[in-house]
């Protein structure tokens, strides 16, 4: 019997596992595929950023931050399929209007001590003359009147944060935190789909799997990622939250850069606004285009497990946006690229939390921008589930929770299940 059940072996599933183990819980990990970061994690765009549009955003990303810069130091062991590269190639965010021309942002940079660059034209074409500055904003879609043609004026300006870039791997990232929570006396079964959670005497008592197996456990704590609505109605705990989450459907584009561009070398992750995409270098000189999640894209709740993972004109469109900033870029007729789902929040933010069901706890909502922030998330989750199961009101009386790099306090009700929707957030992958 183990002491904790982690549903969910995705990158901040696998990390929860490991901080756990690590304060000598004994720890099983059930996930419903293959291995460790096969499922949503593995299709991420592993950025890792730290401008975000809250302060406690902003704060635990900055905290994430140390944990991937001294990666091999906080695994504490080896994997033999390698450690996961951080390629810390820095951030560019265009200055415009939809954002407030990232002035909040800047101001959390300076009480969080956090480092960044005020970058003018000229240093923006400088590193890349292929970009026009032409102003585009509001995004649209191809079929809408307008498209690609200037709104008038340019993005006068940039600002860059040197501690960004990304992950080349997130699947092997979360393969790396299973082998370092495996080294700490955690398991970790595969292939097992829960499809009933179990309840005795008031409380949490493990879960069933789709085989008919029972696993107990006073504690289990859903990291579901894009099933993680379906757990918590499996749990019945939803008419306590008043946020929920829901499976919503991305594509990614996989393009080429421009011949004579070194995008792979000397590109960066970019997130401009004024297009509502975001872009970073991908493998094999190709640029790797996301949707900002503007108006004009569609919102497309799914079934996670019965969904359309073939790519639709919503590829295109963000192809043809990047285009308006990088008019030498070549669209070919194959799409290429990623369709995945994100674990999408009501107001976009995450909830690290416990439920209404004493024992049971949940790291979920994160929204496609949680990923960099997987081994302090797990950190506080470890911290939190001790508060709780030591007889603290957590909904009362919030865990407030030291992150040991910056030093920063977190109040953890922040990211509670029962807040009211956040209107300082993006409603967007932003965060």
């Amino acid at each position: 019997m183990a002491d904790i059940i982690v549903i969910g072996a995705g990158v901040i599933g696998a990390a929860t596992a490991f901080e756990l183990a690590k304060q000598d819980h004994k720890v099983l990990s059930v996930d419903a595929n293959g291995d460790a970061g096969m499922g949503s994690t593995a299709g991420s765009c592993a950025v890792i950023r730290v401008h975000y549009s809250t302060l406690d955003g902003t704060a635990l990303a900055w905290e994430g931050y140390h944990y991937w810069r001294d990666w091999a130091d906080y695994l504490e062991t080896k994997d033999e399929a390698g450690l996961a590269q951080f390629k810390q190639c820095g951030c560019l965010v265009m200055a415009v209007e939809a954002n407030g021309y990232l002035e909040k942002h800047k101001g959390f940079c300076r009480t969080l001590k956090i480092p960044y660059e005020d970058w003018g034209q000229d240093r923006i074409l400088d590193r890349f003359p292929q970009f026009t500055l032409k102003a585009f904003a509001p995004a649209k879609r191809m079929d809408q009147p307008g498209f690609g043609e200037p709104t008038g004026g340019v993005v006068n300006a940039a600002v860059y944060w040197p501690t960004a870039g990304y992950i080349t791997d997130p699947q092997l990232s979360s393969h790396n935190l299973r082998r370092a929570a495996e080294a700490k006396g955690a398991s970790f079964r595969f292939n097992a789909k829960v499809v009933e959670i179990l309840k005795a005497r008031g409380r949490v008592a493990g879960v069933k799997l789709a085989d008919g197996t029972e696993l107990h456990a006073p504690v289990v704590v859903n990291v579901g990622g894009p099933h993680s609505a379906v757990i918590n109605r499996l749990a019945g705990v939803t008419s306590d939250m008043t946020i929920g989450t829901r499976a919503v459907k991305q594509e990614v584009v996989h393009l080429p850069a421009p011949e004579g561009m070194n995008f792979e070398a000397l590109g960066f992750v970019m997130s401009d606004s004024d297009i509502s995409v975001y872009s970073r270098p991908e493998k094999g000189n190709h640029i790797l285009i996301g949707s900002e999640d503007p108006e004009c894209d569609p919102r497309e709740v799914v079934n996670p497990d019965a969904y359309d993972m073939n790519f639709t004109d919503q590829w295109t469109h963000q192809a043809c946006r990047y285009a308006q900033r990088l008019p030498s870029l070549g669209i070919p007729s194959r799409m290429k690229g990623v369709v995945e789902l994100y674990d999408v929040s009501d107001d976009w933010l995450p909830i690290y939390d416990r439920s209404s069901l004493p024992g049971f706890y949940m790291a979920c909502g994160s929204s496609g921008n949680q990923f960099k922030n997987a081994p302090i998330a797990g950190k506080m989750m470890a911290a939190l589930i001790d508060y709780c199961e030591a007889g603290n009101d957590h909904d009362a009386r919030p865990m407030q929770f030291m992150m040991p790099y910056t030093q920063q306090e977190m109040n953890v009700g922040f990211y509670s299940r029962r807040r009211e929707i956040n209107p300082e957030s993006s409603f967007s992958v932003l965060g």
